[in-house]
């Protein structure tokens, strides 16, 4: 075991052999390829439960559940102003983690700020996968130009009612139908605010064609001309499809909108050792492992769904990728739609924003 780890340099802590860990995780971790290389490196199990969201998964560390989990993949503000603060997660050793940053994208050289504490004395995850989650076109049907040109307002556009589907991922469309109503969603709302995200999110959902929570549902919907556009969607829901030829199912990230004038969302996963003793070296080992080439690839194609990470800057593993793969996942538009989308955060009042969504979505029956 130590053998193997040593192949892909690392070392192998007496402590970590023939150890099980538990993972709370976005969907690219739990693909069986990865953790298979994980136990034929390493000697070392993996167990996994797929998140229904951040916020609840953030609420399960704080109601216990430290003691069941070692491992926890978020979005980045949930580490810094949350997880570390109160005590949920270790940080990691410096010399050892910080190092790997380098081998990212510029975007994340050190000091990166969703990766440390506040203090920026301590460093608490690593990144890996990141993208934009705005929404998707036909562009048969809806020019790609236009979509970034007209953003968000194409789904206030009388003429696209009944013409869109809603991908019911609850708090990112909290956050798009804030973008639609012209209003930034990381900053403090008004009441003014409040009564325009009300009014945005009982049209918008009431003069959807379909909502369910199957991206695979909707893109078939758009190839039978059902709906022509839908949110929340980006290459996350679009690259398999796009990667079996339907390149016409096209990620939008909008040019500009209220969110300090950009119109889209970059979400940045942060990978984090959960504040759990037992099992901490085989995590801490994991963290390591999983930016390496082979486990970084793996990541990237995690259950089918193309999505680019971190380690793409290094020609080694961005090599691996064919050029109808990058052209799935717009790799040539990559990086512009990075600089249209304000980072991911958490929504102030987010809990009142979702009720008022929750009662509209209940409302159409």
């Amino acid at each position: 075991m130590a053998a193997g780890l040593a192949a892909a340099g690392m070392p192998m802590s007496a402590r970590a052999q023939a150890e099980q860990i538990a993972l709370l995780t976005w969907d690219a971790y739990a693909d069986p390829r990865l953790l298979d290389m994980w136990r034929e490196t390493t000697g070392n199990g993996a167990r996994y439960e797929i998140h229904i969201s951040d916020p609840t998964s953030v609420n399960r560390l704080r109601a216990g559940e430290t003691d069941v989990w070692n491992f926890i993949n978020l979005n980045n503000p949930w580490a810094r102003q949350v997880l570390w603060p109160e005590g949920l997660i270790y940080d990691l050793p410096r010399d050892r983690f910080e190092p790997l940053y380098a081998q990212m994208f510029e975007k994340f050289a050190m000091p990166y700020d969703w990766a440390l504490s506040q203090d920026g004395e301590h460093l608490l995850g690593v990144v890996q996968r990141f993208e934009t989650f705005d929404f998707v076109v036909n562009s048969d049907v809806i020019a790609p130009a236009t979509a970034k040109d007209e953003g968000w307002d194409l789904f206030n556009n009388p003429d696209f009612a009944n013409r869109y589907g809603i991908l019911a991922y609850e708090d990112w469309n909290v956050m798009d139908i804030c973008m639609g109503a012209g209003i930034h969603p990381y900053k403090p709302k008004t009441e003014a605010d409040y009564a325009k995200f009300e009014e945005t999110a009982r049209r918008w959902i009431n003069n959807a064609k379909l909502i369910t929570t199957d991206f695979v549902q909707l893109n078939l919907a758009m190839l039978n001309g059902e709906i022509d556009l839908y949110f929340t969607g980006g290459t996350y829901t679009a690259s398999s499809a796009r990667a079996e030829g339907a390149t016409n199912i096209y990620a939008i990230t909008p040019n500009s909108g209220p969110a300090d004038g950009k119109g889209g969302i970059n979400w940045i996963e942060l990978n984090s050792a959960v504040a759990n003793p037992q099992g901490k070296e085989a995590t801490l080992d994991f963290l390591e492992w999983i930016t390496t080439p082979d486990a970084a690839e793996i990541v990237a194609r995690g259950n089918g769904n193309l999505q680019p990470v971190s380690q793409m800057a290094q020609d080694e593993v961005l090599g691996r990728f064919s050029a109808d793969e990058l052209n799935a996942i717009q790799w040539d538009e990559f990086d512009e739609r990075i600089a249209n989308a304000v980072e991911f955060d958490i929504v102030p009042d987010y809990d009142r924003l979702y009720d008022i969504y929750s009662a509209a979505i209940r409302d159409r029956g």
